[in-house]
Formats: structure tokens, C-alpha cells, sequence
């Protein structure tokens, strides 16, 4: 029976794949273990790349890491099961969930996962201009309202009592 937060299946070489960015980040990068310090990262926005076993029971631990991901733009994957999780990620215990923070030198394989995982490209192409550079040209190019000045006002004159 599949589990409620499996979203879509992940054929046997992504997941191969998948195992093979997890070990390689936890050599020469940052890896959070764990659904917990996942959701933490996710929500932080420190995570790159979440990948999450398919076999979790109860399901509720990890059901909600999905959709977080999905909030937070964050790509996600799976493993078939916890045991793989944990041994992928060097340690000898099954684990739930795992996030990579910084690749270290699994970045490029992380990368190409993401973008079978996804099914888009996820190169480094980047919008012609930033979100902030574009509104500040479109500023520069809007015309700006003149002000016309207002007519002044007669000051009132100011009368001096007579010193006694």
C-alpha cells in the first residue's frame, strides 16, 4: 500500500543516484539526519536538496515534509526504504529523512538528480536582471510626478506692541 506522502515514484537509478549524492555530501559537505532536524532545516531555509524514506510508520512523522518543500522551493526525493536512508548517509541505524545544507563536492550529481527528479533543467541559467535590480529600473524608467508648487500663503505680519 502506498503512503500518503509519496507523491510520485522514484525508479531504482534515481534512487541509486539519490544514495550516491547523500554519501558523497556527508563526506565533503553538511547533512542534517532526521525528521526533525529536516523540518528545521527546511523551514530555516538552509536545506538544497530533502530526501525522504518511503517506508516511515507512522507516516505522520515525515507526511508534512512534502509540502513544506513544496512551500519553500526546496526539491525533495525519495528512498525505498529508512535502512538505505540510513546507510546512504553513513550510519548504522535506519533514519526517516535526511537534508543536504551544503553539497561539499556532491553538488553537480545533486544538481543532475534534481533535475531528473523535477523533469527541468537545473542549470545555472539566471534571469537577466534580479527581482530588485528589475523594480529598480522599472523606477528609474516610470515617470515621476512633478509637484507643483502651491501658492504661498500671505504671512501674517507680525505687529510689535509698543515697548512702555
Amino acid at each position: 500500500m502506498a503512503k500518503a506522502y509519496v507523491k510520485f515514484e522514484t525508479n531504482k537509478d534515481v534512487a541509486a543516484r539519490i544514495s550516491e549524492v547523500l554519501g558523497l555530501a556527508k563526506q565533503s559537505g553538511t547533512v542534517r539526519k532526521g525528521a526533525n532536524e529536516v523540518t528545521k532545516s527546511v523551514e530555516r531555509g538552509l536545506a538544497n536538496f530533502v530526501v525522504i524514506a518511503e517506508d516511515v510508520d507512522p507516516e505522520e512523522v515525515v507526511m508534512h515534509i512534502p509540502t513544506l518543500c513544496e512551500q519553500k522551493k526546496i526539491a525533495y526525493g525519495y528512498l525505498p526504504t529508512k535502512l538505505e536512508l540510513g546507510k546512504a548517509i553513513g550510519i548504522n541505524v535506519p533514519c526517516a529523512a535526511a537534508s543536504i545544507e551544503k553539497p561539499g563536492g556532491s553538488e553537480h550529481m545533486m544538481k543532475e538528480v534534481i533535475s531528473k527528479i523535477t523533469g527541468r533543467s537545473t542549470g545555472e541559467e539566471r534571469p537577466a536582471q534580479a527581482p530588485k535590480e528589475q523594480k529598480q529600473q522599472e523606477q528609474k524608467q516610470a515617470p515621476k510626478p512633478k509637484k507643483e508648487a502651491a501658492p504661498a500663503a500671505p504671512k501674517a505680519e507680525k505687529k510689535n506692541a509698543p515697548q512702555a
